[in-house]
């Protein structure tokens, strides 16, 4: 949300366009805020997050010609753009960092709720740690499997804390708001984190490794300039590393914690990833 936020402030100040915003209490909302929209001639209309997917279903067969996005699922419709994001990709990346970083050679993994697009998250992550350290431990654990696991940091700290009696020493946290919880119990044990789809690396400086971009900012900034000149796109939209859609971040908060070796590896494995090149120990 935060993301989108940035997108729409973006495309807000460059256009000098209005856009309504609404933030659903609950998944009962999702379908009348749709409706509403809709109802007005509001278009693009955005809905964000694979939950809202089943109400933009229905609302989008009611509204032909208008536009409508959704990001992290996909609709095959035919007034429909569907914008996901391939989070193994840059996982991948943040991987290849904690595995080089890791003193102890356990790391670990806090997913929110257990579902495919949070699996991609931890199969990438798995992946590049072992591309670095083949012989490394990575312990892996979701918070639940239901919404609430995205607004559970209690739980987050409590998870990490048990990751890090098992030995771990750089998590990597890809579970919403429960994520606060699990970089702060990082920070406390003075452990490395790993931070998701904004650049989290301000919230613990020096502590959090870095931080596995998302750029829905971007998508959402693209799918309303599109709109707005009369070139919007129905389809999948699929956002990777090639499409700068993913990536990790570097900044003042955590240059000292990347080397340049570890940049360099990150980077030949994102240009291997982008090229098609085999994925292997060869990055570092």
């Amino acid at each position: 949300n935060e993301g989108v936020s940035s997108g729409v402030e973006k495309f807000k100040k460059e256009t000098s366009s209005a856009v309504a915003e609404f933030e659903p209490a609950n998944e009962t909302q999702f379908e009348q805020a749709q409706r509403r929209f809709a109802q007005r001639g509001q278009d693009p209309i955005i809905a964000v997050g694979f939950s809202q997917a089943v109400a933009l279903t229905k609302v989008a067969k009611e509204f032909p010609n208008l536009h409508f996005t959704v990001i992290d699922s996909v609709i095959d419709l035919p007034n429909v753009q569907s914008i996901v994001f391939k989070e193994q990709e840059g996982s991948y990346l943040v991987g290849v960092l904690a595995g080089m970083a890791s003193k102890s050679g356990t790391v670990s993994f806090v997913g929110g709720m257990d579902i495919p697009l949070i699996r991609r998250f931890a199969c990438g992550y798995v992946q590049g740690v072992k591309a670095a350290k083949p012989d490394a431990k990575i312990i892996q654990n979701m918070t639940g499997d239901t919404g609430a696991a995205w607004n559970d940091p209690v739980k987050g700290g409590e998870i990490t804390k048990s990751q890090i009696a098992q030995g771990s020493d750089v998590v990597y946290a890809a579970a919403g708001g429960t994520g606060i919880g699990v970089l702060q119990a990082a920070a406390d044990a003075k452990i490395l984190s790993i931070g998701v789809d904004a650049n989290q690396n301000h919230l613990h400086p020096g502590q959090v490794l870095t931080s596995m971009l998302k750029r829905v900012d971007v998508a959402v900034y693209n799918v309303m300039k599109s709109g707005k000149d009369g070139a919007f796109k129905p389809g999948i939209l699929e956002l990777g590393l090639a499409e700068d859609g993913v990536g990790y971040a570097m900044d003042d908060n955590n240059k000292n914690l990347v080397s340049a070796d570890m940049q360099a590896a990150a980077e030949k494995a994102k240009a291997d990833i982008i090229s098609g090149a085999e994925i292997g120990r060869a990055h570092v």
